[in-house]
């Protein structure tokens, strides 16, 4: 059985280890705890790791944040990964910072990732993982906000929180998206 396991993100040297490329950051977690290698191919890197026979194919899209459907719809029909067994991680403004929230479906919320996808794959119909943000900026500074690096404080809680990524990943894949919201939803890493 496969799965595709897609982190939003940005490519760029500017990009990285911004609020708005932590879904790349989990992939980047998720991989390295698993030794797998990230390799460029059409439309991502994308990096395979194997999890009690069933195979996980991590992509994070290098069409940039807006056009992350096409990268996307393109390894669903290449790997052949029905629409149940895809899982987006993205970023979260209206999440308070330490928050994970597992969801079968949902709109897009406002961000362009997800409204790409959901726009390409004609569904909104997938799960995803929301990684609160927060929306800590003062009015008509969201996007400086979402493209800026993490403060002090919150960088001595993203690791605690890409572990807990990671265990979200393996539950989803081994045991399901109603088990996984059951067992995660609802727990603040920060607190």
């Amino acid at each position: 059985m496969k799965y595709l396991i897609v982190g939003l993100g940005n490519i760029g040297p500017e990009y990285q280890d911004t609020r708005h490329n932590i879904g790349f950051s989990v992939l980047d977690a998720f991989a390295e705890a698993s030794n797998a290698v990230f390799e460029d191919m059409r439309y991502g890197a994308v990096a395979e790791v194997k999890l009690k026979g069933r195979s996980l194919v991590l992509l994070k899209p290098n069409t940039y944040m807006n056009l992350s459907g096409k990268a996307v719809s393109y390894w669903m029909q290449r790997e052949k990964i029905a629409l149940e067994n895809v899982l987006v991680i993205v970023d979260d403004l209206a999440l308070p910072f330490g928050t994970l929230r597992l969801r079968g479906q949902g709109s897009d919320g406002g961000h362009n990732g997800l409204k790409n996808i959901n726009l390409i794959l004609g569904t909104d119909n997938y799960a995803r993982l929301r990684f609160g943000i927060g929306n800590v900026f003062s009015k008509g500074y969201q996007i400086d906000y979402v493209l800026g690096t993490w403060h002090e404080d919150e960088q001595k809680h993203l690791p605690a929180m890409l572990h807990r990524c990671e265990e979200i990943i393996v539950s989803f894949v081994l045991q399901g998206l109603g088990k996984t919201m059951t067992m995660f939803n609802g727990k603040v890493i920060t607190e």
